[in-house]
Parts: structure tokens; C-alpha cells; sequence
């Protein structure tokens, strides 16, 4: 399976026409893996560009390596944090890669670019014609309404009602529409449901499902992959070993991170992680959670499944009460009593509630296979406390008044207290179970091939790494697109 990079003569033209009427550039993957290589105007321009504003120049700001300011930033090194190792328990140092410092401040900004850009520069969206509908759990959707909006094109933004209520209050100023279905994290069938709703009604609507979204997995695959690679060999120390990459499910974007990975680091592995409340690849199991941002029920079509080693679920009561610990004043004044360093506190903040069950699942996976100081686990902390400020209200609401004697007893239970439980080293069989789970999903319901199911698995050898080598087909179309726009 490739992304469909046909050529639509009339859509193109007026792609090229909107973006020269719009002053658009549209950076090229190489350039959001290697932000050094952006032009000296650009970089120079986007000294006065808030790091949120909507300009188009900020599309050069789908990178992991913006400078970490609010306004006027330029490029750097990879953003991450390293949890102490007095926090998480566990001799391995964690490493999270830092969603906070994409705009929207959350990493679905550049899946969400993966997914529209080959559209667009292939004419097959056309923004005088379309819609871009953008079916997520949350960030998902908010990053593709805000590109959307930088790229000069209308989009329609769709998440369970649920959600946290600052998602809503952004979208409702970004995106042309928002549409809220039932339910909450784990509700990703009722959106499905709403997207096949809209393709009977609308001739207007162009629908960008991350779970099905190559461009979602290819983007991680380069950028992502790359990204964490330098964050390993810039840390790893010369008796350092790198064990995996650990991300949640999700849509199955970000764990193309792990395929790059693994080839650059055969030893490694990859570790799917899900919320304990909704077991679907541990147990096959249901449910509903409070761990926002990383959707489940399900298994993504663009999850390459047989290349991943291991299955952890994480509580949703770990994510938050770490949440309250990380964040509430007697938290932090609890955390500065066993000696962690300040400055780390300060950082914590920039781990929100999924980036939190990377962290849990880190610490889990780190203790099931024994590691010790010379091993480097690596995850993503895909976005900030930023967009969840009501969560923290509402635990206020829900259970009461924070102090350092609670705080002591969620450090000890949620994080220095983790066991090895609810973790699945993954055999062949385990790996095949799982994906045949895809069929329930994609082939009854969403009416993909099973052909091309069998395709992932049997010809994984092959499926795979062709789409992937599509990265420099697509650099090439942007940087044809951007002659025309000039010309």
C-alpha cells in the first residue's frame, strides 16, 4: 500500500492559486527533520511569530527542534525531558520527547501535516471545493484545524463530548465547525459513525482519519524516529545501551517512531501502551478511561503490529493522581522534600495526562526487563498541562483538598510502587491475535480490503518500507508546488 499521490490538474491549480493569493510556503519533511536546512529569510521572519499564531509561516514549526519560547523562537536541538530517577523509582533513565513546544502545544500538528500536505499538493484537496474533516480523540483535531487554518483551508473538527473543556474553547475559535459525539476517550467507533454520517449528506468534505492515515505514520516514521535517534546518541554515554520506544497506541502514528528506531537499533523494542480500563490488545477487552489523547476499542490500520514486542496497560487512576502530584503546590513542595532538583519541577508541568501513561508504562517496562543506570528507555510527552487545567479543578471537586501526606501516598503507590502487572511480552501468536483484531474494525466497518490486511502482515517485509520510501516523492511534489506558487 503507497499514498495515493495522483495528480488532480484542477485542484492543484487552485491549491497553488490559494496559497499564492495566501503567501504560503509549505516546508519540505526534510525540513521539519532538519529545521538548520529552512531558509534564512524564513528563520529571520519567524522572529516576530507567536509560537500558537495563526501564520503560515508556523508550519516550519512542525519539528521537534523549536527553540522552547513562546514568541520569536528559532531552532535547536531536539526538546526533552528526563524524569529523575528519585520520581520514577527505577534505576533506567526516561527520556520523553516534549510535545509542549509544537505549536497547539501538542506533536499531532505534524501527523496532522502528514496527512493534508500530500493532499494538497497533489490537487486531490482542493480548499476552493473541500472541507478538511478531522475525526480524533482530541489533539488530533486540533492539530489538523490548525493547519487547516495556516494552509487557508475550512475544516470541521469532531471529538467526544467529553473531552477537556479547553480543547473545546480552542477549537471553537480555529476550527469552521466542531462537531462533539457521545462519549469519552474510548468512544472512537461513534466518531467513525459521524464521519460515515457526513460522507452520505456532504459533497463537500474531504476526511482525514488518523487511524487509517499514512501520512500520520510516515511523518512519524521520519521526524519522530529521527528525533528520538539524536536524542539517544547525544545521552547514551559510552557504556549506554538504548532498550525501546514507548508510546500508546493512539492512532498508531507515533509508534512508527519505533519501526525507525528498531532499524537504527535492532536490539530494541517497541511497547504499545493502553489504558488498563480498556484492555483491547492485552485482553481484547472494552471499556471506557480517563487518559485523553490516545483512543482505543480498536486496533489503527497504520499500526504495524507484527514489529511490536510488548503490550503494557496503565490504570487511569495512576495518570491522575500523578497528574495532582506533578502539579498541585503540595505536590511539588512534597517532591522538593525527597531532593528532586527544582528545576525538574518546574519542568513537570510539561507532561500532561497521556504523556503521563508513557511515563507509567516507561517505568513498568523498564522494570520488567531489569534494567539498570546504563539503560535508556525513551517515550513521548505529547503535550502539557496546558490543556488540562479543568482536569485538575475538577479532582479538587471530585475528591478533595491536596496536601504532602497525599501527595507521599500517590508517589509511593502510582509511580514508586508500579510492578511488572497488566504487561504482555508479545509472541508471534500474541502479535497475530492482535491484528486480526484490525478486521472487526476496518473490514466490517470501515470497508477496507482484506487483501491489503493480509498484505500488512505476510508481505510486512515489503508493505511497509514502500510506503515509506514515499517520504522524498512527497518532498519533491512540495517543493514543485512551492515553483508554482512563485512562479
Amino acid at each position: 500500500m503507497k499514498i495515493d499521490l495522483t495528480i488532480n490538474d484542477s485542484g492543484l491549480r487552485n491549491a497553488v492559486q490559494r496559497a499564492r493569493e495566501q503567501e504560503i510556503i509549505i516546508p519540505t519533511l526534510q525540513e521539519q527533520m532538519h529545521p538548520e536546512t529552512i531558509p534564512d529569510n524564513i528563520r529571520q521572519r519567524l522572529k516576530s511569530v507567536g509560537l500558537w499564531e495563526i501564520n503560515p509561516l508556523n508550519l516550519f514549526r512542525a519539528t521537534w527542534k523549536n527553540e522552547p519560547v513562546e514568541q520569536g523562537g528559532g531552532f535547536g536541538n531536539v526538546n526533552y525531558l528526563e524524569i529523575p530517577s528519585a520520581i520514577t523509582g527505577t534505576k533506567a533513565r526516561i527520556i520523553g520527547l516534549l510535545g509542549k513546544w509544537f505549536p497547539t502545544g501538542a506533536h499531532k500538528v505534524g501527523a496532522s501535516f502528514g496527512c493534508l500536505v500530500p493532499r494538497l499538493v497533489t490537487g486531490q484537496f482542493d480548499p476552493t471545493q473541500h472541507k478538511a474533516v478531522w475525526p480524533s480523540t482530541g489533539n488530533f483535531c486540533r492539530g489538523g484545524a490548525y493547519n487547516s487554518a495556516l494552509l487557508s483551508c475550512e475544516s470541521v473538527a469532531i471529538l467526544p463530548e467529553e473531552m477537556s473543556r479547553e480543547r473545546f474553547e480552542w477549537l471553537n475559535n480555529i476550527a469552521g465547525e466542531v462537531i462533539a459525539t457521545p462519549g469519552c476517550e474510548s468512544n472512537v467507533k461513534e466518531i467513525y459513525d459521524k464521519c460515515w454520517e457526513l460522507r452520505r449528506t456532504r459533497d463537500d468534505i474531504v476526511i482525514f482519519n488518523q487511524f487509517e492515515e499514512f501520512g500520520n505514520y510516515l511523518w512519524h516514521y521520519n521526524v519522530t524516529g529521527r528525533a528520538v535517534e539524536e536524542v539517544v546518541r547525544e545521552t547514551l554515554g559510552a557504556n549506554g545501551r538504548y532498550a525501546g520506544f514507548i508510546s500508546s497506541t493512539g492512532s498508531g502514528g507515533t509508534l512508527a517512531a519505533g519501526d525507525y528506531l528498531k532499524e537504527a537499533f535492532p536490539q530494541s523494542k517497541i511497547t504499545a501502551a493502553e489504558a488498563l480500563q480498556c484492555p483491547t490488545l492485552l485482553i481484547n477487552g472494552y471499556g471506557g478511561h480517563r487518559i485523553e489523547g490516545i483512543g482505543d476499542k480498536h486496533v489503527p490500520w497504520i499500526h504495524n503490529v507484527r514489529n511490536t514486542d510488548m503490550v503494557v496497560a496503565v490504570d487511569d487512576n495512576h495518570c491522575m493522581n500523578t497528574l495532582r502530584l506533578f502539579n498541585e503546590p503540595a505536590g511539588q513542595n512534597y517532591l522538593s522534600s525527597i531532593g528532586v532538583p527544582d528545576d525538574k519541577i518546574a519542568d513537570l508541568p510539561m507532561v500532561g495526562i497521556s504523556g503521563i501513561g508513557n511515563l507509567v508504562s516507561a517505568i513498568k517496562f523498564a522494570h520488567y526487563y531489569e534494567l539498570d543506570e546504563n539503560d535508556l528507555v525513551v517515550t513521548v510527552f505529547t503535550d502539557s498541562m496546558e490543556l488540562y487545567a479543568s482536569r485538575i479543578e475538577e479532582l479538587r471537586e471530585e475528591i478533595g483538598a491536596y496536601d504532602e501526606a497525599i501527595a507521599l501516598k500517590d508517589h509511593h503507590r502510582h509511580l514508586l510502587g508500579l510492578g511488572t502487572d497488566a504487561m504482555l511480552e508479545l509472541s508471534h501468536y500474541d502479535r497475530k491475535r492482535i491484528h486480526n483484531l484490525k478486521y472487526f474494525t476496518w473490514i466490517e466497518q470501515q470497508q477496507r480490503d482484506v487483501d491489503e490486511l493480509d498484505a500488512q502482515w505476510h508481505d510486512y517485509h515489503s508493505y511497509w518500507p514502500e510506503m515509506r520510501r514515499q517520504a522524498d516523492e512527497i518532498d519533491t511534489l512540495i517543493k514543485q508546488f512551492n515553483q508554482l506558487v512563485s512562479a
